[in-house]
This record gives C-alpha cells, structure tokens and sequence, in this order.
C-alpha cells in the first residue's frame, strides 16, 4: 500500500504550491542583495498577470527557485526552502511509493534528465571505488547489455572508466549469463578489478528489462568488487506497475541506485530526469568547492529550476497511486491489442509483456509508412526495427490506421509470407 503518495484536489495542489512560494524569498519586498537570481525578467513574464493566481506551475516558473544541491540530506538554501519541501516528497514518492524504498532511506534530486541521472550514478561509484576501495582509474569498468542507453558511452568518456558491453540475443533481447560470464572474464583479464552494473528497466528501443539475478550470479563467481545502478529512464514511471514481483527495487538489496525519467511516461516538462540512491553513498560526489553553497553541492548539474520538480510533484498527486495504475492499465491493453493484430498478420515483432513498446522487424515497414507515422528506427542509417510507443495520444484509432498501410505497403518479396 502507497505510504506517502496521494491523490489531490486540484485546489489543494495549489494551496501547497501558493504556501511554498510564500516560503521561498520575495526579491521584492526582501532585502536579498548577496544571491545572483531574482524571478524571470519581469519585462517579460510579468509578475502581476491575473491567470498566474490560478496557475501554480507557471507562478513557480515565473519566481524561479534554485534547486542547487542534494535537500534530502538535510542541509539547502533557505531562500528556496518551499519548493525544496515539495522536491523531496517528490523524493519519496518515487524512492518509496513506487520503487519500494523505506522512508528516509533514499537520497536524490531532479536532474536535468535520465542522460544526467545515469552518469551522476557512474559518477558516485567511481569515486567510491577510489576513495573506499584506493582503486586506480584503469581497474573500474562499466558493464551493461548493448541495448543500454548510450549515455554510458558518455560516462565512460566523461568520467575516463571503460565500458564493457554485453551482447543480447536478437529477437528475444535477451541476456545470457556466458555472454556476460564471457565478458566478465574478458574485463578481468584487461584488469578491472571493480565493475558499475546497469541494469535496464525497459530499455529505450526495445521496452527490454534486464535479468538482474543473472549479472549478480555471474559476478559473484569473480574475485571482483560490484555496485549495481538500474537505469529506469524510460521505465521507472510504467514497469513497477505491471509487474508486481520485480527484482528492480530498493527491496533487492543488490541494488543501490535508480534512475526515471518524468518526462517520458510522466509526461512531464523536459529536465526532469530523477535520480535516487540509497544513503550513504551520494557524498563521494560531495563538491566541498561549493562552499558558498549551504549544504554544499552534491550533483552533477549544480543549479537546476525548481518549477520542474514542482512539475512533477503536481502529475504523481493529481492522477493517485491508483490513477496512476489505471493509466497504466490502460496503455497495456492498447499494446497487447496491436500486437494481436501483429501476430494476425504474422508480422515480426518484439515486445516485452510488461512494456508499452512494441519494436517491428524493417523488412515489415516501408519507408514512407515509418516517416507519416513518426516510427523510430534502431539506425537510421540502416534499420534492424521500427518501434512503436503506446503513449496516451496513441489511440486504437491511430494504431488502425498504422496497420492499414502496413498492410498496404508490406514489400512484394515477402507479401506471400505474410497474407
């Protein structure tokens, strides 16, 4: 049962807002002479607009709270302490009430996005290799399946640590332990001594999850060192909602941090990526140079706008724990009914029975089918698959159509296989 997640009225989601930004500074009627912010230019966005007391969202844009730093550790500006509120029990929400988490046992912050929220993870347990563990740079790998986002492409660029991927069988995308014992092995031998696991709920492309029991088992078979990172990006607000059981959660004690991405499934304003990790481990990315910072700055984006936590904050309470599961409810029985007609059709596809992603074979989509219907290729210098996503815009209606001209366009040389 949901524990700190519930439903709102739309006017007590705006009083709560109101009453924080009575609680964050007032440049007009405050003397605030020493900070480098102010609202937006008022020449602009004006302060004074009669729709703004109606509008909790935009009045947050428009007064412009810092978010800078790590709130859940107990220590921010107190210009902002208003909106702070709001982004931790934006925290919570979605360390306790939908990833499982205990209360007040997760530290986090609204990221700029998953990209964000994946390195500020790769980032940490660098750092706590080397400082807990005196490893060198060159014995600390990434390891993670090829389907994985290609912000670890960036890590390993960015922070200087290798990056070892696993490859996934190609129609079931599936992982098997010799390919990661084989990889494993592989890194071993290179030296790496310390591995940062990502393990995927719902990749990007394909809606694909990670076996996480099979990582864990492998690696336990080495003399190595593991930290395990979830990237939930694309599937923190939808997986945990159609699979009761999972592995991927603050309960797996094998797992130490998350990523989600609110404005993906969330719909939520872009820069709303989350990042959650348990406590104790975010201070290896502690920025004591931030000393005029109160509370110091522990993330990877410094400043960051508080409207976007806000944001999200206002999407989770309006729709409930049990709104939100319906949502849900909703976007699978789409899903399962295209693919119904894919099998029908005896068109190739992939799909993972919890997943809202639904990934066809190229040689099944022309061209011009994929560009009118805004169909995403694995490559677009050359397609393996074109997936579809089944948003709330995604009607049965708009799916209908879609099937119509693949039915209309399926390439002459494999017509016969498929009528």
């Amino acid at each position: 049962m949901n524990k700190i997640w519930k439903k709102k009225s739309q006017e007590e989601i705006s009083e709560i807002i109101f009453k924080a930004l009575k609680q964050n500074v007032n440049y007009d009627k405050q003397n605030i002479l020493g900070v480098p912010a102010s609202f937006l230019d008022e020449k602009v966005f004006y302060q004074d607009a009669a729709f703004l007391k109606d509008a909790p969202f935009i009045s947050t844009l428009v007064q412009n709270p810092n978010h800078i730093g790590c709130h859940t550790l107990g220590h921010s500006e107190p210009f902002f302490k208003g909106t702070h509120e709001i982004e931790k029990e934006l925290i919570e929400i979605c360390a306790v009430d939908i990833l499982g988490g205990e209360p007040n046992q997760q530290d986090g912050y609204v990221a700029s996005g998953g990209t964000e929220a994946n390195l500020q993870a790769i980032w940490i347990y660098r750092n706590y290799f080397t400082q807990e563990h005196s490893a060198q740079l060159n014995e600390i790998c990434i390891l993670c399946s090829e389907d994985t986002h290609y912000s670890m492409d960036k890590a390993k660029n960015v922070l200087v640590v290798d990056l070892y991927k696993v490859p996934v069988e190609n129609d079931t995308r599936k992982i098997k332990k010799e390919s990661i014992k084989n990889t494993i092995q592989t890194a071993i031998q290179a030296g790496k001594k310390y591995f940062i696991v990502v393990c995927n709920m719902m990749t990007t492309m394909f809606g694909s999850v990670d076996d996480i029991d099979t990582y864990v088992n492998e690696l336990n078979q080495f003399p190595c060192e593991y930290k395990i990172h979830v990237d939930g990006a694309y599937g923190g607000f939808y997986f945990p909602f159609t699979d009761n059981y999972s592995a991927l959660s603050f309960q797996n004690t094998n797992i130490s941090s998350f990523t989600l991405d609110a404005h993906k499934m969330a719909q939520a304003p872009y820069g709303t990526g989350i990042f959650l990790i348990r406590k104790g481990l975010i201070h290896h990315t502690n920025t004591k140079q931030a000393s005029y910072v109160e509370g110091e700055d522990f993330t990877l984006i410094g400043s960051r706008s508080g409207a976007n936590a806000v944001a999200v904050w206002m999407i989770l309470v309006k729709n409930g724990y049990f709104g939100w599961q319906e949502k849900i409810y909703i976007l699978q029985k789409r899903a399962k009914w295209i693919c119904e007609q894919l099998e029908a059709l005896k068109i190739k596809f992939y799909r993972h029975p919890q997943s809202n992603i639904i990934t066809i074979k190229s040689e099944f989509i022309h061209n011009d089918v994929a560009i009118e219907f805004g169909l995403v290729p694995d490559n677009h210098a050359n397609p393996n698959w074109f997936k579809i996503v089944i948003m709330e815009h995604v009607t049965i209606e708009k799916l209908m159509s879609l099937l119509e001209k693949i039915k209309i366009n399926i390439p002459k040389e494999i017509e016969n296989e498929v009528i």
